[in-house]
């Protein structure tokens, strides 16, 4: 079915089932799929489409965009990229008298300063500034639940991985990925809990999610942003 709002257009399926609300699911290709109890009429399933609009156009485009992949990033000005969960403009600064290539945020930008007006040294300034407040926040991170440990990492590294999100080993050596500065501030923390939790059981049993869950209640959304969001982290 085909149902036009506010100048938009979606594709619906309605399934009537043994249930006592109306549930609105959608799969990966934008396509709504709607849950109604049976004996609810058309005006009133179309009513809930409505009043959950916006919210429907929002999942579409994003699973769109999934769908096409992350965008080849260009390295001018206004070019967004994540911090913290949000996208920022860049700013280059061309400044040949800097010691050394960095990038800031501020004023809700990211300035980066180089030397030369060069794609790459842009690139790897960037991505200096992301290892820096990674390992930042994953530090300070750490600090804040080792109250709920016995045990305390041995080491604390930032690296670059296709692979994980972080790692704990037999010997308490946590690992983070750089990338990890790009997610919201909750899900860092989420990540960083998850490998503390690994000190006190190395695999992914129910005590250890019983520990995760107890330390962090809400932890399943934020695997849920890393699951829905994470191909968005691109340098």
């Amino acid at each position: 079915m085909i149902h036009t709002y506010s100048g938009e257009t979606i594709r619906f399926e309605v399934t009537h089932k043994k249930r006592t609300s109306i549930g609105l699911s959608m799969d990966q290709y934008g396509n709504v799929d709607v849950l109604a109890p049976k004996g609810t009429s058309d005006e009133r399933v179309l009513q809930i489409l409505e009043e959950n609009w916006d919210l429907i156009q929002e999942k579409s485009k994003e699973m769109k965009d999934r769908m096409l992949g992350p965008k080849e990033k260009v390295y001018e000005h206004g070019e967004k990229f994540l911090y913290l969960g949000n996208a920022y403009p860049i700013q280059i600064v061309h400044d040949e008298n800097i010691q050394q290539d960095h990038a800031v945020f501020e004023g809700n930008k990211l300035h980066i300063y180089v030397k030369q007006l060069d794609d790459e040294k842009i690139k790897q300034a960037l991505k200096r500034f992301y290892y820096q407040q990674c390992k930042t926040i994953v530090e300070k991170s750490i600090k804040s639940y080792q109250s709920n440990f016995k045990t305390k990492p041995r080491s604390v590294r930032i690296v670059d991985s296709k692979k994980n999100w972080g790692t704990c080993d037999a010997n308490l050596q946590l690992t983070f990925n750089w990338k990890l500065a790009m997610a919201p501030l909750k899900v860092i923390e989420y990540v960083v809990v998850h490998e503390m939790c690994h000190m006190v059981h190395l695999n992914h049993d129910r005590s250890f999610w019983r520990l995760v869950g107890k330390i962090m209640p809400g932890y399943k959304e934020q695997e849920n942003w890393l699951a829905v969001s994470s191909w968005k982290m691109t340098v």
